[in-house]
């Protein structure tokens, strides 16, 4: 991105508002990027810049309206998607961005049957007082997607403030970046691609749970979390960096699965082996990164040949972990803790 975030101040955090009601007075008068954003891609970085720059220029305070939970969780909950980034981790990539706030609007039928000019008036208007929208050029909002672009610039012009539309963001084989491609990419494996179109590493978080400690009698003790049955991932290996809830970065490798030499029908598990760590994580809410993708998850006749594989899968993932290079600013911030 051309575009850098402004300095923030070391100890602030972007702000997080689950309605405009009592909104600051500080972010109004804002410029607003809308969308949902889910995974906060490449494609939504484009969005994300070009508001960047606009409040930059015209000094206003840097603002993300998005939805929660998905519309499509509300219309077609069976049929939801699930997420690359829930609503903590969404915030905190905004924040690495240089976001001041986000507007997480709780979004509801009675929320969905505002008309367009309703939309426009009471959210934008009223709520924000907002000086630039900026959004997608396929961006429709209102009852039956009444507002689309054309709408939307030609409300501005009427009610006082500036719209900017971002083309959509295409890869190098000229598809469009989208959230439903980078989740079809994670649950297939094809991790490198998945993290080229988000433009950092994929990351996850739980809280770290005591498991069975088997892991621990075979020389291999792990750091057990639970995530969600939706989390787009692929069962298997992966070599990856881990971060505390203090900070502190570890290299490690992971599987991810069922376990299936050593359990019938497990929940799915991420289990990780930090490199070189001597501690106690329990309870611990960790984030981690995910570098690389090392291979499936394989059922083996005993535990010494499955030991034997994990420490050919420990090897493999040091050797890759050794030399990893941020693939982007963000990816900088994100996955190495630094700018």
């Amino acid at each position: 991105m051309s575009w850098r975030p402004r300095a923030k101040k070391a100890e602030s955090m972007i702000a997080r508002h689950s309605s405009l009601a009592g909104l600051p007075a500080r972010l109004r008068g804002a410029t607003v990027a809308i969308g949902n954003f889910d995974g906060v891609h490449r494609g939504h970085q484009a969005v994300l810049e070009a508001a960047g720059a606009a409040a930059e220029r015209d000094a206003t305070p840097l603002t993300v309206l998005t939805f929660e939970p998905h519309p499509r969780a509300v219309f077609t909950p069976d049929r939801a998607p699930a997420r690359i980034t829930p609503a903590p981790m969404k915030a905190e990539i905004l924040d690495a961005l240089g976001f001041d706030a986000v507007v997480e609007m709780p979004f509801t039928l009675d929320f969905a049957a505002l008309t367009a000019d309703q939309f426009i008036d009471d959210v934008l208007v009223s709520g924000f007082g907002v000086r630039h929208v900026v959004t997608g050029f396929d961006f429709h909002f209102g009852a039956k997607r009444q507002g689309g672009p054309a709408f939307l610039m030609e409300a501005g012009r009427n009610r006082g403030f500036d719209v900017i539309l971002v083309d959509a963001e295409r890869d190098t084989d000229i598809h469009v970046i989208s959230s439903s491609r980078i989740r079809d990419e994670l649950q297939t494996g094809r991790l490198d691609d998945a993290n080229r179109l988000l433009g950092y590493r994929y990351r996850v978080r739980a809280e770290v749970a005591k498991g069975e400690q088997l892991g621990r009698t075979l020389g291999y003790p792990t750091a057990n979390m639970a995530l969600p049955e939706t989390t787009p991932l692929a069962h298997g290996i992966y070599a990856v960096r881990f971060i505390r809830a203090d900070g502190t970065i570890h290299d490690g490798v992971a599987s991810f699965g069922r376990r299936p030499t050593v359990t019938e029908n497990g929940a799915p598990l991420l289990e990780t082996f930090l490199f070189d760590f001597h501690g106690d994580l329990y309870g611990e809410t960790c984030t981690v990164c995910l570098v690389a993708f090392q291979r499936g998850e394989e059922k083996y006749d005993d535990l010494d040949t499955l030991v034997a594989q994990m420490k050919r899968d420990e090897a493999s993932a040091r050797q890759t972990l050794a030399t990893v290079e941020p693939l982007s600013p963000l990816d900088a911030t994100l996955t190495f803790g630094g700018g």
